[in-house]
């Protein structure tokens, strides 16, 4: 009796393989969203973490704090990306306590501009001031964050997983600013600080209300 040829075996295997890949990722995918948008700790820090990833004024802002850190040197290089974090969770407690802060959007696009334009022009601010500009810019983020705590999760978690994050983004950014020792090296850094500077105005020039 004549029987229908099987399929072959290796490319049976590859379906399966793929198949079973795809099952993984959409478990996957399904147990970050659940724990993005779950209770208490766990979820907390997770939503906290990725608040500054999933924002590009936000992001890009957190880049832009290492990279001009970077190109003033010590001791900036470790004193912005510190200042800005511990600044943010006073705008973080600010935003969570419900106390008002007005134009706070506004601030955040114009942080990117002035971080940006400051890369772009090698501006070597005295300490004190790169320090206020900083100081300012992270309690508007802060507070951003802070307004978008979910309910149920946990305020300590939450603060705890933005700081993370934006200390990583310093960190990424005082990594792009170590080029400034490479030839060329400060014209491709204040380059970048004039993209991010122009990233800034075309977020500002899309905000309501913005002619």
């Amino acid at each position: 009796m004549h029987q229908e040829p099987t399929q072959s075996s290796p490319g049976r295997r590859t379906r399966l393989r793929k198949s079973h890949a795809a099952g993984l990722v959409m478990l996957l995918c399904s147990a970050a969203a659940q724990a993005h948008t779950d209770v208490g700790v766990a979820g907390g820090l997770l939503t906290g973490f990725m608040h500054p990833l999933s924002g590009i004024d936000h992001l890009l802002a957190m880049v832009a704090v290492g990279i001009w850190g970077a190109t003033l040197g010590r001791p900036l290089v470790w004193a912005l990306p510190v200042a800005f974090p511990m600044l943010m969770v006073v705008g973080g407690v600010l935003g969570i306590s419900g106390v008002p802060l007005p134009y706070v959007e506004t601030g955040i696009a114009v942080s990117v501009v002035v971080l940006g334009l400051a890369i772009a022009a090698a501006w070597r601010a005295p300490i004190g001031v790169a320090l206020a500009i900083i100081a300012l810019f992270g309690v508007f983020h802060g507070f951003a964050h802070g307004q978008e705590l979910p309910e149920a999760a946990a305020p300590a978690a939450y603060a705890a997983g933005f700081v993370i994050s934006t200390g990583l983004l310093h960190l990424g950014g005082i990594a792009i600013g170590l080029l400034k020792g490479a030839p060329r090296g400060m014209q491709i850094l204040r380059a970048s600080g004039g993209l991010i500077a122009a990233a800034g105005v075309w977020i500002l020039a899309g905000m309501p209300g913005v002619a």
